[in-house]
């Protein structure tokens, strides 16, 4: 038997069922959230603070568009003021939706606001503690000394809220730790969850509890894991705060949406978040409709059958660490996740129909040329096309084809798990077999264990597709099964967005925990192509397999000194060929070094039309014009020996 038991860090209610975690109810404004409430959609104005009209106007967009909590930056006191006046336009116009002022290094300015607006947001990596990027050891005296020095600057802030009504969120970003706190935990969840502690422990000591706490990186990975030892540690010390849930710097367009669906959805699936922010670098407005998007799919949740429960975890939820498997066909072992792609239902496969999946056949030269993004296997179907294949590009057909075509070594077989188990004789070589999550059994556990030349292609038609397929993946880690893993799920009459989303939450949940050793989108009216792009960008997004280049974009706030979706568009045209490089494009230095956590370059605001260099979290130019900080930027990655110049 595997002896790895996680048993004692299950962190939610059920691991096999949608059981919202019980939380206490946080009253904001007139709108609670937390205990039975719906779970809240809020986002964050990108206009000028002190500019009272255009934040008027940009917050009753969002409000008509469905946004429930409106943040807006308040970086110093004259901000802060001004917030009043927004406050009484809006009410002025009809609109009473509860406002929260977001602060990161004045403690003044954020008492200021808890007198005006329903709740202040502090994030306590950078309130009150220096923040230089150094190295301190600290004694035990000394450590509690600096804990002595927050609780005296923290808690007038706290009375305040106290006496005014006034809710609290302790946001911790990755990335934005002190040096205090990364001296002693590192730059990792564990360093977020209790940076965030020490400040609720404050609070409790004053008796206030109007508390919502995150826990917000832009890797969906970390995220997740510490939002996860959060709730953890809450419940060994009594606490049950409700919880903010977002992907912090996520960027735009697809990349963005995934990234959010990613690491929003794969808490909701445990039954974490009473209230979630979508941060796309598109106007704030847009954020909405795709937050309601990954709502809607766990209040439209149908009823179904219970799952056995998961009575023994065999992975560590808080620390990333792949299944082992043995590989096959390119499959499993240390290799990248892979991607199939499906072609079943198509009556005759041509060699240009391959230009969706990343494959490009010259005839005259009879070559052909790979993407970056280019499918590792085509299934398809009863059919065996009448061309060779790439060599880079595996075929997978169903058994009967397969006999048909005389064993082809090209193809490899694929049944089901059923006809499998009924062969008399089995392949030579290697196999495809169809495991239904929601029928596994014993029978099916020791087939597996007699035959490690399958690959398993694990499903479920379960709605709650996440849970099903981490069962799944549990069973057999706990009975020693070590084949390599494809996961696979259908999504007919599912349009792309939604498509997008869903696929996100079912694949990259597992994939941030080692489980899965591939993917397989079937039954889908999607396009190939647009199937083949998803399936690149969460495996991309949950950092298991990288094909392009990273942006880590923060997006906009009042604080924002340049057009950021102009600018972000900008370089990802000079730079979007850079495979497996991350670039951080950062509106101010609040979101500066801090925020951009993992990034190998930063590009960052430091004043008007002025914009500073980094290499990670070290500053290379400062005061670069804004016209020319592109070209700067591509000559820094230059200067590392990272740049190739892009194919015409």
């Amino acid at each position: 038997m595997n002896r790895d038991d996680y048993s004692q860090n299950i962190y939610c209610t059920s691991l096999t069922e949608r059981i919202r975690y019980n939380t206490r109810e946080v009253r904001i404004g007139s709108l609670a959230l937390g205990g039975t409430n719906p779970i809240r959609i809020q986002s964050m104005t990108t206009t000028p603070t002190m500019d009272t009209i255009k934040t008027v106007e940009q917050t009753i967009r969002m409000v008509d568009a469905g946004c429930e909590y409106v943040r807006i930056t308040a970086p110093s006191i004259a901000e802060a003021e001004n917030l009043a006046e927004i406050k009484k336009e809006l009410h002025r116009r009809g609109y009473n939706v509860p406002l929260i002022a977001d602060i990161h290094f004045t403690p003044n300015a954020a008492e200021v606001a808890a007198r005006i607006v329903e709740k202040v947001r502090i994030n306590p990596g950078n309130y009150i503690d220096k923040k230089r990027f150094t190295t301190i050891e600290y004694t035990e005296a000394e450590y509690n000394e600096e804990l002595d020095k927050i609780r005296q600057r923290f808690s007038p802030l706290v009375k305040i809220c106290k006496e005014y009504g006034t809710a609290m969120r302790i946001g911790t970003n990755h990335g934005s730790l002190s040096d205090r706190i990364m001296s002693r935990y590192g730059d990792n969840p564990a360093g977020m969850v209790e940076s965030a502690l020490e400040f609720v422990r404050i609070c409790e000591e004053l008796d206030y509890h109007n508390i919502v706490l995150s826990m917000k990186a832009s890797n969906p990975q970390v995220m997740v894991q510490a939002y996860r030892l959060l709730v953890h540690r809450m419940r060994a010390e009594g606490m049950n705060y409700p919880l903010h849930l977002g992907v912090t710097e996520a960027g735009d367009g697809e990349d963005g949406r995934i990234k959010s669906a990613m690491g929003i959805g794969a808490l909701l699936e445990d039954g974490l978040g009473d209230t979630i922010r979508v941060s796309l670098t598109e106007e704030p407005e847009a954020e909405i409709p795709v937050a309601r998007a990954i709502l809607n799919r766990y209040s439209l949740s149908k009823q179904e059958e219970p799952l056995p429960p998961v009575t023994r975890l065999s992975f560590n939820p808080f620390i990333y660490s792949r299944r082992n498997s043995g590989e096959l066909l390119g499959t499993g072992g240390t290799k990248i996740p892979r991607v199939v792609a499906d072609f079943s239902r198509e009556e005759l496969i041509t060699p240009e129909q391959l230009n969706q999946i990343g494959y490009t056949y010259d005839a005259h030269s009879d070559k052909w040329t790979m993407s970056d993004q280019a499918a590792d296997f085509i299934y398809c179907g009863s059919h065996v096309p009448s061309f060779p294949l790439p060599s880079a590009l595996r075929g997978i057909t169903d058994y009967e084809a397969w006999v048909s075509s005389g064993e082809s070594i090209h193809f490899t077989p694929f049944l089901t798990i059923q006809q499998f188990q009924a062969l008399q004789i089995k392949p030579a070589l290697f196999c495809f077999v169809q495991l239904n999550a929601d029928t596994l059994n014993g029978e099916d556990l020791t087939t597996l264990q007699q035959n490690p030349s399958v690959i398993v292609c694990l499903s479920t038609s379960r709605t709650n597709a996440m849970q099903a397929l981490r069962r799944g993946m549990i069973e057999l880690i706990n009975t020693n099964v070590n084949n390599p893993v494809i996961l696979s799920r259908s999504y007919p009459n599912t349009e792309l967005d939604t498509l997008m989303l869903h696929a996100s939450t079912d694949f990259g949940s597992l994939l941030m925990d080692g489980l899965g050793d591939g993917i397989w989108i079937t039954e889908s009216a999607v396009s190939a192509q647009d199937i083949n792009r998803v399936e690149f960008g969460l495996l991309q997004a949950a950092r298991t397999r990288i094909s392009k280049t990273e942006y880590i974009a923060c997006p906009s706030c009042g604080r924002t000194l340049f057009d950021l979706v102009e600018t972000t568009n900008k370089i990802r045209e000079k730079t979007g060929h850079l495979k497996g490089v991350k670039i951080a494009v950062m509106g101010c230095i609040v979101n500066g070094p801090g925020e951009m956590a993992d990034a190998d370059y930063g590009y960052v605001g430091s004043g008007p039309d002025k914009i500073t260099l980094y290499r990670g979290k070290e500053v290379v130019k400062k005061g670069v014009q804004a016209d020319n900080a592109v070209d700067e930027l591509i000559k820094l990655i230059a200067e590392d020996g990272n740049w190739i110049e892009p194919r015409s």
